[in-house]
């Protein structure tokens, strides 16, 4: 049985000028739950708001002779670091590309220029403001450098032994089960400050997308994008909807920015009616993917059948992430309401049936997926299996593999041999790590994070900026609520007996550090989790450098 992840999410759009344009409903929270954090904090430390820094360094107190860091309020994260760490998200994320191919990067960029200004507008009664203007507030000091370095200094990095003291006794919990291994990296120099058994392969689950990401990346660029198009044989008078293996193809009326398969019916009936054509036999084709479309774990609400063709993960409600039942032959379903679509616009169809467009067929019309970034950032956000699985089969496909379960888990194994990436003992049999045989160390885990943090990589940014903000998005929304909140960005993973965090957190001396937490033989999932949680929340409030 798999333990299902809550996977909430809200589909965001760029928007062009101010932080609270910047977003839709997505990750207008990030923007906008910082901000009561900020202005506590700006009371708190008023009237020089240098003194933020003295207010979040680490508090650490001797309990039974190990040191174990004081339990920090969000307020005080997200004040002194969660700024901090979205302003090293816009640098990160400078470097990937458009910014307007993502409203989470959008989001972050604006936030970090409001955060970097030189100074601010203080509007209380003694404020010394004159009739020339407000006086500027002081700021706090830069405190973070960017990848590949820059002007601003940090602290060094934190010791191996300094983290053992504060890690060590948090790993050791019994909540973590029998078998549990770790690994932090300097995220900026790729040095490894701690490891514990990481080198050690253990079930990976939902941490698997990061190497599904990287891979998908690697092989096909940041700016690519899934086409679903329309065919028409020219002796038969056949139309064929051809599957491009976008599972964010939309047939709702308010498509968001994803593929509209009613605009794709639109366009498809004006290019039959110039050639006056208003009857057609209508034929899907969802040969782009090859093997059984079941996974390997059989009928299950968190995965749809894996197919080339479909519309809205082959749901079976409005929800647009989280388990949910799906129709058994996503590829016939996404036809006949193509079908409706059609009949809306005059055309008028046969009942459609499985085919193969052609090399001699004329396409008429077609329609995109967003950049293959924003597919990535949904993905690892919301932990959405389906696009996983898709892009997967989307790597087999780009390096002329099989593209079913076994050539997409060889296809993301190659391409990460071709990055010079630490693959001993990793093996991959799917795409999303639902599959139970799957096995990644905390050593690949936190090198797939440092390369996609590497400036000679800007393609793989989307998967930092994909990563779950905690306490803010995705799968981490309704987690590090009185923790590190903000300063956690990190893929979950859970199944059965098996609990797995990676990703970043900014500590308390201004460093981007990598991490991957992963826990077999589980058996309270819920204690499991909130024991890694506390392991990553410890990492951010050290001062262990």
């Amino acid at each position: 049985m798999v333990v299902p992840e809550l996977r909430p999410w809200q589909a965001a759009r760029p928007h062009a000028v101010r932080v609270a344009n910047a977003v839709r409903p997505r990750l207008a929270r990030a923007a906008d739950a910082v901000r009561p954090g900020l202005t506590r904090a700006t009371g708190a430390v008023r009237p020089y708001l240098a003194r933020t820094a003295a207010a979040v360094k680490p508090q650490v107190t001797r309990l039974a002779g190990v040191t174990r860091p004081k339990t920090v309020k969000t307020w005080q994260y997200t004040a002194g670091a969660a700024g901090a760490g979205l302003a090293l998200a816009a640098t990160v994320a400078t470097a990937a590309g458009p910014w307007d191919s993502s409203g989470q990067r959008t989001a972050e960029r604006d936030r970090a220029v409001a955060l970097e200004r030189p100074g601010g507008t203080d509007h209380e009664a003694d404020s010394g403001t004159t009739a020339t203007g407000p006086r500027p507030a002081p700021s706090a000091a830069s405190v973070l450098t960017g990848l590949g370095g820059g002007t601003r200094t940090v602290k060094s990095a934190p010791t191996g032994k300094a983290l053992a003291t504060v890690l060590g006794p948090l790993l050791g919990n019994t909540a973590l089960g029998t078998r549990h291994t770790a690994a932090v990296v300097d995220l900026t120099s790729g040095k490894r400050l701690y490891g514990a058994g990481a080198g050690t392969a253990l079930t990976p689950a939902s941490t698997t997308k990061i190497a599904t990401a990287v891979a998908a990346l690697s092989a096909l660029g940041a700016d690519h994008r899934l086409t679903t198009r329309t065919a028409l044989e020219p002796d038969t008078g056949e139309l064929v909807l051809v599957g491009g293996g976008d599972p964010t193809l939309t047939a709702r009326q308010d498509a968001d920015g994803w593929a509209s398969l009613r605009e794709l019916a639109a366009e498809t009936a004006t290019a039959l009616k110039k050639r006056d054509i208003k009857t057609v036999t209508l034929s899907y084709d969802k040969t782009l993917y090859a093997g059984p479309e079941i996974h390997p774990i059989g009928v299950n609400d968190n995965l749809a059948p894996v197919s080339a063709l479909m519309v809205d993960e082959a749901r079976t409600d409005d929800s647009a992430s989280g388990p949910v039942a799906r129709v058994s032959d996503p590829a016939a379903d996404a036809t006949r309401t193509f079908a409706r679509f059609l009949a809306d616009h005059g055309i008028k169809t046969t009942p459609p049936g499985p085919s193969k467009a052609t090399g001699r067929a004329e396409d008429l019309a077609e329609v995109s997926s967003p950049p293959l970034s924003a597919l990535v950032e949904r993905m690892l956000t919301n932990s959405d299996n389906d696009i996983a699985e898709a892009l997967a089969r989307q790597t087999a496909v780009a390096d002329k593999q099989r593209a079913d379960f076994e050539g997409g888990g060889d296809a993301i194994r190659d391409r990460l041999a071709g990055l010079g990436l630490p693959l001993a003992g990793a093996d991959f049999h799917d795409g999303s790590g639902l599959d139970r045989t799957d096995r990644l160390t905390a050593n690949l885990l936190t090198s797939l994070l440092v390369k996609a943090g590497d400036p000679d990589h800007p393609d793989l940014r989307p998967v930092l900026t994909g990563l779950p903000v905690a306490g803010f998005t995705g799968t981490l929304t309704s987690r590090y609520t009185d923790g590190a909140a903000g300063v956690v960005r990190a893929k979950t993973g859970t199944l059965t007996g098996v609990n797995t965090l990676a990703g970043t957190v900014v500590d308390q001396d201004g460093r981007l550090l990598a991490f991957a937490f992963l826990a077999s033989d589980t058996t309270d999932p819920a204690a499991a989790q909130s024991a890694l949680d506390r392991t990553a929340s410890a990492l951010a409030a050290c001062g262990c450098g």
